[in-house]
C-alpha cells in the first residue's frame, strides 16, 4: 500500500487488495471510499471483495465509481454524500488515486484556500494545477493554453498507437511526437488464444509500456477525459491540456463485461472464462485440462467485436485438446453465435465447416448471452431469428467461455469525433476524420467496415503515417488502406486456417498460394502464428519496420 494524507481526514491510495484491508484497520482508518469501477482492469479486484474484507474487519465502505479522466459535478456530489455519511478518517483509492485526489480537491473548494488544496495534493504527490484552472474557469477547463505542445499526439499505446508512433519517428527523426497512455503494460492480445490452448504462457504476452515506447517519442501516462478538437486539444486526467498540430486516437475499443448480467461476479470461477482477459486466458486452459464430459459454451457477441474469429478459435483448440485425451465423445460443445453465419468470408466456410463435423460442436445462431449464474452454473440467452418473436433460453454448462459484448470506450462515445455509433468517424480510405483533418484514426475505435485486428492495425500505421508526412509537407493524402485484416484460425494444435481479406470480403493472401493457402488448414500457418508473428509484432511492428506493410499508394482516380 502507498497511503498519501490530504487532510486529517482523508487519505488517498493507488488500488488496495482484500489483504491490504487489514493493514487498513490497523493505520486507523474507520471507512474506506472505493473510487474505481470495476472491470476496469485485469489486475482489479471487485468492489463486493473489498466490501466483504472491511466488514471482516469492522470498516465500513462505499463505491462512488469514477471514469478515468472524467470526474463530473455527479461525481464531486457522490463523493461528498459517501464523506459526510462515513465515519472519519476514511481512505479513498483508485488506480493511481489521482481521480481520488481530484475528488477530494474539488470538494473542498469551497472550504479552503485553493494554495492549500495545491500545497497538500502536491504534498501527496499529485499535481492538481489543472484542477485548479477548472476551478477558476467556472469548472470548465481553459484550452487556449496547454501544459504541453506536439507536432503530433497519439492517445492509446495499443498495437495501433506504438507502431503509427514508431512509423512516423522512421519518416522524421526530428518529428515531435506524444504518445497518451496510463497503462503501465502492453499485451501481445493476439496470444491469449494461445494461452487458452495451452501454447503459450501469459508471460510472453506482455512487456513493460516502458521498453516498447519508440526512442524520442515522448510518453504522457495518463488517461484522456475529453477531446476540444476546435482547440487543437486533448484534456488529460488530472485536467491538464495537451496541445497538438495533429491528433491519432487509437484507445482500443472497451470490453463490456458488465453488458451481460452476473457476468463480472463469476468471471475466473464456477467454469466461467474468457480469452479475452490476460488473467482469465490460463484459467481456460485449467478448464480445458480438467474436462472429461459435460457440456462446454462458447459464446460470440453481435459484431462489431475484436478479432472476429477469437470465439470459434477457443472452441476449436478445446475440442482438439479433448480429442487428442480421448474424452471429445462425452462432451457436449455448444457454439452460441448472435450472428447468423459462422464466419463472414465465405471462402473460408468449408475448412471451418469440417472441423466443426469434427469437434461434433452444435452451432446454434442468433443467440446471444444476456446473463450468467456462475452458481447455479447456466447462462441465459435471448434468441432472436429473423421474421421470428424474440425468445429465452436458459442453457446448463460445466464450461462457458464468454467473448464479451464490445463498444467504444465512454470517452470517445461522447467526444465530437464519434459517430452515430460511438465509433471514431474516419474516411475508410485514408483513414482522416470526417470532419477534422488534423485528426486521424485507427485500430479498433475508428469505423471503417474491416476487421478488427492486430493485423490490421499494422496496415493501417504507415497508411497513416503516410498521410500525415504529406499533409505535414503540404500535399494531400498519398497513401490509402484497403481494408487488410488476418484472422489465423487456429483449427487444431499444429493446423491453422489463414483468412487474409480486405473490404466487402475480397481476399487478400499475404502469400502466393504454392506457399500457403490460406482456404485450408496448414502446418505453415501454424508455424507462422506460433513462432513469426510474435516476434514479427515485437520486433517490427512495434519499431516501425514495415514488413509486408507498406501503404498502398492513392491513385488518381481514388483522389
Amino acid at each position: 500500500m502507498d497511503i498519501k494524507t490530504l487532510s486529517p481526514q482523508v487519505s488517498v491510495s493507488p488500488q488496495i487488495t482484500a489483504a491490504d484491508v487489514a493493514k487498513v484497520s490497523e493505520a486507523g482508518f474507520r471507512a474506506i471510499i472505493c473510487n474505481r469501477p470495476d472491470g476496469e482492469g485485469v489486475d482489479q479486484p471487485n468492489f463486493d471483495e473489498i466490501e466483504a474484507a472491511a466488514n471482516a474487519a469492522g470498516l465500513r465502505v462505499a463505491y462512488v465509481p469514477v471514469t478515468a479522466g472524467m470526474v463530473t459535478d455527479d461525481d464531486v456530489a457522490a463523493f461528498a454524500s459517501a464523506l459526510a455519511e462515513l465515519p472519519r478518517p476514511v481512505l479513498a483509492y483508485c488506480r493511481t488515486g489521482t481521480r481520488s485526489a481530484t475528488l477530494w480537491s474539488f470538494h473542498e473548494a469551497d472550504k479552503r484556500p485553493m494554495p492549500d488544496i495545491l500545497a497538500a495534493t502536491k504534498a501527496a504527490g499529485y499535481d492538481m494545477n489543472g484542477v485548479a484552472r477548472r476551478l477558476a474557469n467556472g469548472g470548465k477547463t481553459p484550452t487556449d493554453t496547454g501544459d504541453a505542445h506536439f507536432e503530433v499526439v497519439i492517445v492509446g499505446a495499443g498495437a495501433a498507437g506504438i507502431s503509427v508512433a514508431a512509423s512516423l519517428k522512421a519518416r522524421d527523426r526530428d518529428l515531435s511526437v506524444a504518445v497518451i497512455d496510463p497503462a503501465d503494460v502492453h499485451y501481445y492480445q493476439p496470444g491469449w488464444t494461445m494461452v487458452g490452448g495451452g501454447i503459450f504462457t501469459p508471460e510472453q504476452t506482455a512487456k513493460t509500456m516502458g521498453s516498447l515506447i519508440p526512442k524520442g517519442v515522448h510518453w504522457i501516462k495518463s488517461a484522456v477525459a475529453a477531446f476540444e478538437p476546435q482547440a487543437n486539444a486533448v484534456i488529460l486526467d488530472g485536467c491538464r491540456v495537451a496541445k497538438y498540430d495533429r491528433l491519432v486516437v487509437c484507445p482500443g475499443l472497451k470490453l463490456d463485461w458488465a453488458g451481460v448480467e452476473g457476468l463480472e461476479e463469476t468471471l475466473g470461477r464456477n467454469g466461467v472464462t474468457s480469452n479475452y482477459r490476460y488473467d482469465l486466458a490460463p484459467y481456460t486452459w485449467e478448464l480445458v485440462r480438467q474436462m472429461t464430459s459435460g457440456r462446454a459454451i462458447f459464446t460470440q457477441p453481435a459484431m462489431p467485436i475484436k478479432c472476429a474469429g477469437a470465439p470459434q478459435k477457443a472452441m476449436y483448440l478445446s475440442g482438439d485438446a479433448w480429442h487428442r485425451r480421448g474424452v471429445l465423445d462425452g462432451i457436449d460443445i455448444q457454439f452460441m453465435n448472435a450472428g447468423g453465419v459462422l464466419f463472414g468470408v465465405k471462402d473460408y466456410l468449408p475448412a471451418l465447416e469440417k472441423y466443426v463435423e469434427k469437434y461434433d460442436a452444435t452451432l446454434n445462431f442468433f443467440h446471444t448471452l444476456r446473463a450468467v449464474d456462475g452458481a447455479a452454473k447456466t447462462a441465459t440467452f435471448e434468441v432472436a431469428k429473423p421474421n421470428e418473436a424474440a425468445t429465452s433460453v436458459t442453457v446448463e454448462f460445466d464450461m462457458i467461455h464468454v467473448c464479451p459484448p464490445q463498444t467504444a470506450p465512454d470517452f470517445i462515445r461522447v467526444s465530437p469525433l464519434a459517430d452515430a455509433a460511438g465509433w471514431v468517424d474516419v474516411d475508410q480510405a485514408t483513414l482522416r476524420h470526417k470532419e477534422f483533418e488534423n485528426i486521424w484514426s485507427l485500430g479498433d475505435v475508428m469505423n471503417a467496415p474491416n476487421a478488427k485486428t492486430a493485423a490490421a492495425a499494422r496496415k493501417q500505421a504507415p497508411t497513416v503515417a503516410d498521410n500525415i508526412m504529406a499533409d505535414i509537407n503540404g500535399y494531400s493524402a498519398t497513401a490509402q488502406y484497403d481494408g487488410y485484416g488476418s484472422c489465423p484460425l487456429t483449427v487444431e494444435r499444429g493446423k491453422i486456417v489463414l483468412a487474409e481479406f480486405g473490404y466487402g470480403g475480397v481476399l487478400k493472401p499475404s502469400f502466393p498460394s504454392f506457399l500457403l493457402d490460406g482456404t485450408k488448414p496448414s502446418r505453415a500457418a501454424w508455424f507462422l502464428k506460433e513462432t513469426m508473428l510474435p516476434p514479427i509484432y515485437w520486433k517490427a511492428m512495434l519499431r516501425g519496420k514495415e514488413w509486408l506493410a507498406k501503404p498502398e499508394k492513392v491513385n488518381v482516380a481514388a483522389e
